[in-house]
């Protein structure tokens, strides 16, 4: 049997950016939902638009074509189609937040500012990020962060670098990924006094997912899952329910 309301309780998810981040976060949102029927898991409408811009490349001068014009339109069919939320599974593109949020008529998940409250909730004081250079150089984390009276703990430049390997060459490009990458930025920003490492890219939750990384990660993308499915009155698995590992 259904659950009563349950139009109400759809969500948006404007994909693409990239493709299988998107495909992993549906399969995230099912695998974290509480469910033993069909029924009992969430409606979503998802619209996969891969074509739109590159959001570090807007960010950081490179393009002149903004993607939040695109976002917008697809946000507000997600709106005349029924879905009660939106989700982005693009950390890059929370940079266009506020906008997006004045042009879309339905609440829009902010993951960066419940990262943070999820760190301040289990008392973490420094942690680190790893993410694209776009997302750094707005400091869409550094300033959630401060704001919760958190640290930031950025890479220093040569390990930024592996980073931004990670992502484009490597999880975008559909090449095998390089852990030792992974390793090498980890243990810097352990020696600089990180408690957690937040995975602020969607793609670097593809890394986790493949590799064995070990403990004192928060995956951004799988928080931002977690947090869509109590947006929209889901069950949640108890093995969620606390995401720093």
């Amino acid at each position: 049997m259904g659950r009563e309301g349950q139009k109400d309780m759809t969500l948006g998810v404007i994909g693409g950016m990239g493709p299988m981040a998107t495909a992993y976060f549906m399969e995230l949102i099912i695998r974290m939902t509480d469910g033993t029927t069909d029924q009992e898991h969430l409606p979503m409408i998802i619209y996969h638009s891969p074509g739109i811009t590159d959001r570090t490349s807007y960010i950081l001068g490179n393009s002149q074509e903004n993607p939040a014009l695109d976002i917008i339109r697809i946000g507000r069919l997600l709106a005349l189609q029924g879905a009660a939320c939106i989700s982005i599974p693009c950390i890059t593109a929370h940079y266009f937040h506020k906008e997006l949020s004045e042009q879309i008529p339905i609440p829009i998940i902010h993951g960066i500012r419940e990262t943070a409250l999820e760190l301040l909730e289990n008392h973490v004081k420094r942690a680190g990020i790893m993410a694209t250079d776009g997302t750094l150089q707005s400091r869409l984390f550094q300033t959630q962060l401060e704001e919760a009276g958190i640290e930031p703990v950025i890479p220093a430049a040569g390990f930024q670098k592996m980073v931004m390997e990670l992502i484009y060459q490597d999880i975008k490009a559909g090449k095998p990924v390089r852990p030792k990458h992974f390793q090498s930025v980890s243990a810097n920003l352990w020696e600089r006094g990180a408690e957690v490492i937040i995975l602020g890219c969607t793609e670097l939750s593809l890394i986790k997912k493949e590799f064995p990384i070990g403990e004192g990660y928060l995956d951004a993308m799988e928080l931002l899952a977690q947090r869509s499915i109590l947006q929209c009155r889901g069950r949640l698995k108890k093995e969620y329910q606390c995401l720093i590992r």
